[in-house]
């Protein structure tokens, strides 16, 4: 079964609009080519434990994906909408298992916070109460040749409000920078040897970063971490942002 994100491409779309309180995404999906195939969607209590069986017995995968955020200080009427995409194709051979439904990668972060009580001090007003934290972990990803692993935002800004109407730019900012970071076991490239922990990390303030390595297969890893924007308060609007990821066979 190759719905594994078979290639070599991954696109993270990250969107947050000031919102009410919604629902926070959790999602727990299995999959297994055989010898009995199946696909556990969210699965209840029994289907949890039937598809942690095929990955103890090294038969299934699972993927999950879970995000939060802290809520606003006082009750606020902005909404927030977040969006996780994933595509991908393959040239020689790489794959990334990215759950059995595009809902899967709609990661929502929930209501981003911002303080909105009238007794905040006003140089903490509208700033955000906390980080945005994303976490996305594939038990099946890989490459079988040499590779390169490259992490991408479309824009160094991070995620953006594209229409933000007018605003004093001393005050505030409609802009949030965000990091990514992924983990995974592999080799040096052209390296033949036991795999050992790899990362790659974009930061706040970069907006690519690359790897090249030797073929690997092993979980991966992603983080993805928005650092509270206190200097300045945010703008309310939607915030867009979209991340890249690509598996390239060298």
């Amino acid at each position: 079964m190759k719905n594994i994100l078979s290639g070599a491409v991954a696109a993270i779309a990250l969107v947050a609009i000031s919102a009410p309180a919604a629902a926070q995404t959790n999602e727990r999906h299995y999959a297994s080519p055989g010898p009995i195939p199946y696909q556990l969607t969210n699965p209840g209590f029994l289907g949890t434990i039937a598809g942690e069986l095929g990955v103890l017995a090294q038969v299934g995968t699972r993927y999950t994906a879970q995000a939060d955020a802290p809520g606003d200080t006082e009750t606020a009427t902005p909404t927030v909408s977040v969006v996780f995409n994933l595509s991908g194709s393959v040239n020689k051979d790489c794959s990334f298992y990215s759950g059995n439904t595009p809902s899967a990668r709609n990661i929502d972060f929930g209501v981003i916070g911002v303080r909105t009580g009238n007794n905040e001090n006003v140089n903490d007003a509208f700033e955000m109460t906390g980080p945005a934290v994303a976490n996305i972990e594939s038990l099946t990803a890989g490459c079988n040749f040499n590779n390169e692993v490259e992490i991408s935002k479309d824009d160094i800004r991070g995620l953006v409000n594209t229409a933000p109407g007018g605003f004093d730019t001393n005050q505030f900012q409609a802009n949030i920078p965000y990091s990514v970071a992924a983990q995974w076991t592999g080799v040096a490239l052209n390296n033949q040897a036991a795999g050992t922990p790899q990362s790659l990390t974009v930061a706040t303030t970069a907006n690519a970063a690359q790897k090249q390595q030797g073929a690997w297969r092993s979980d991966m890893q992603i983080d993805i971490v928005a650092p509270a924007v206190t200097a300045k308060g945010l703008v309310a609007g939607t915030y867009e942002g979209v991340t890249t990821l690509t598996l390239r066979a060298l």
